[in-house]
């Protein structure tokens, strides 16, 4: 019961965040810019087209936190979210160092980790992937 529980525990707050994370993509909600302003900051920095990319990463993000959150198909909602990291990295914190103090990818790599770690180990008990599978 405490494994399911911590599981839960980390799945609902990550999920939930990148869930937000995708809705300020995709809606602007919750202070973000919505896909044009996300794609213009894209565009900026080299990632075409942005507005396109822009909606991409935010379905990402969106389907791959409800996902990860609900214990649904998690290995899939694990891979989402490591991808959006890994593009974070690559195209915006990694040029930084590891810190996040000076906008490294310490925050990107952490959360890789997490989803990694729950698609290795299960979404746990309190999972939908646990009541199909």
């Amino acid at each position: 019961m405490t494994l399911a529980l911590g599981l839960l525990i980390v799945r609902v707050v990550v999920g939930l965040l990148f869930v937000g994370h995708g809705a300020q993509k995709l809606f602007g909600w919750f202070g973000g810019y919505g896909p044009k302003g996300t794609g213009g900051w894209l565009e900026s920095i080299g990632v075409k087209p942005g507005v396109a990319m822009a909606v991409l990463a935010g379905l990402m993000e969106l389907a791959g936190g409800i996902l990860f959150a609900a214990g649904l198909f998690t290995p899939l909602a694990a891979a989402l979210i490591v991808l959006t990291m890994l593009v974070a990295i690559v195209k915006v914190h990694g040029q930084n160092g590891l810190w996040v103090t000076a906008n490294g990818y310490e925050y990107n790599l952490v959360l890789i980790a997490i989803a990694i770690g729950v698609a290795l180990t299960g979404a746990g008990a309190y999972s939908l992937d646990a009541l199909i599978w």
